[in-house]
């Protein structure tokens, strides 16, 4: 096997998290430990309140972790400033979440293109142009003018991946994207993140419940109360079988 040409595009060494003080502290990661290698897509599983959406906010620099060691893309995240973490999330990171999160009184074109507003970009040419090459990834082309209320649950959901796609993320983060879906049109957004990883080598790491991200995923890392308990294929049934949100 080739050795490998690159560093980690994530790097954590004994990351730990605690919220709230006193008696009410809950400790929420306890040293977490992993890398995630360029083209990786990691299924990060676990039940509820073990810890996965803390770390993937932690890793996305939404949050700063108490103590360990955090590298994105090469930038310790603990030194940096809020500004060089934007900077960062938008050069390099998208995010998809359960909710939405489409404005209603912006048409499809408009809440793909709002990264755009916190960004240098100035020409709205430009940022339409690649606000409609981000839809036709997600085979919305068509859908530009309409308004989020038009949409389906599965639309919607591919508009915002669509908005995490705009700026040509080298890593997606996602937080249980098929969780306000159907099982059918879930499975079409699995399909989708699936060929995203392996058609144009986009780094992914899902937190999940769901059975079927975790089959179609490289590596599955599980998680129990904020420590990592697997890294195998075996880590669903570890972390408790995907128990209920």
């Amino acid at each position: 096997m080739a050795a490998k040409d690159s560093s980690p595009v994530v790097r954590l060494r004994d990351v730990t998290k605690a919220y709230g003080t006193g008696a009410a502290k809950a400790q929420v990661l306890r040293g977490v430990s992993f890398d995630i290698d360029k083209g990786e897509l990691i299924a990060l599983v676990g039940q509820s309140g073990s810890g996965k959406s803390t770390l993937l906010n932690v890793i996305g620099g939404l949050d700063k972790p108490d103590a360990g060691e955090v590298e994105v893309f090469g930038v310790d995240t603990q030194a940096a400033s809020d500004a060089q973490l934007a900077d960062l999330r938008n050069r390099k990171m998208g995010f998809v979440f359960q909710a939405f999160n489409l404005l209603d009184h912006l048409n499809v074109l408009g809440n793909v293109t709002l990264p755009a507003a916190f960004s240098h970009h100035t020409k709205q040419d430009e940022v339409d142009h690649r606000g409609r090459e981000a839809l036709r990834k997600v085979g919305l082309s068509d859908f530009a003018h309409r308004k989020p209320g038009e949409l389906s649950g599965g639309q919607k959901q591919r508009v915002a991946i669509a908005r995490a796609l705009f700026g040509s993320p080298e890593l997606l983060l996602c937080d249980e994207p098929t969780g306000s879906l159907d099982s059918d049109t879930g499975h079409e957004v699995i399909e989708f993140l699936r060929e995203l990883n392996a058609k144009d080598g986009v780094t992914l790491l899902i937190v999940t419940h769901e059975r079927r991200i975790s089959s179609v995923a490289k590596r599955v890392i599980a998680m129990r109360d904020g420590m990592l308990v697997e890294t195998t294929d075996e880590a669903l049934a570890v972390a408790g079988k995907g128990g209920p949100k």
